[in-house]
């Protein structure tokens, strides 16, 4: 199994009129945690995507406990529990400074042929760099 964490700060723009963040953004955090996951192992999207292999989002779930708010530092804890098929499945946890945990969720990933549009396997680069967490 493979583990990241990543903090993001909430701004106030995130924030809706409650003083919640805005459920939307997660989204955004998510991505920024699964960029930086990737990084963490040398690897790169913008390098798959200059290769011809997209990434689209197959699936998105997310099951919301406690809200954040702004100012609050969040802990994105990222996690690969499988390795890669065609479909590449991050889950994630939100916990704020207090160890509080906010959200749960899961996002999947297609790896896709740029020119044919159609689903194909990950690099071999890709598996070799997440292979020792699964052994």
């Amino acid at each position: 199994m493979f583990h990241h964490k990543e903090s993001i700060r909430v701004r106030y723009s995130e924030t809706d009129k409650m003083g919640f963040v805005y459920y939307g953004n997660y989204a955004q955090y998510f991505e920024v945690a699964r960029v930086e996951a990737l990084r963490s192992l040398n690897l790169s999207y913008k390098e798959l995507e200059e290769n011809g292999i997209m990434l689209p989002v197959r699936s998105f779930h997310i099951d919301y406990f406690k809200p954040a708010h702004y100012d609050d530092l969040l802990t994105i804890d990222t996690l690969i529990t499988e390795m890669p098929t065609a479909k590449l499945k991050f889950d994630y946890k939100t916990i704020n400074q207090h160890g509080e945990l906010l959200n749960t969720a899961s996002v999947v990933l297609v790896f896709m042929n740029e020119n044919r549009n159609k689903p194909i396997k990950p690099p071999v680069q890709f598996l070799e760099k997440l292979k020792p967490f699964f052994s």
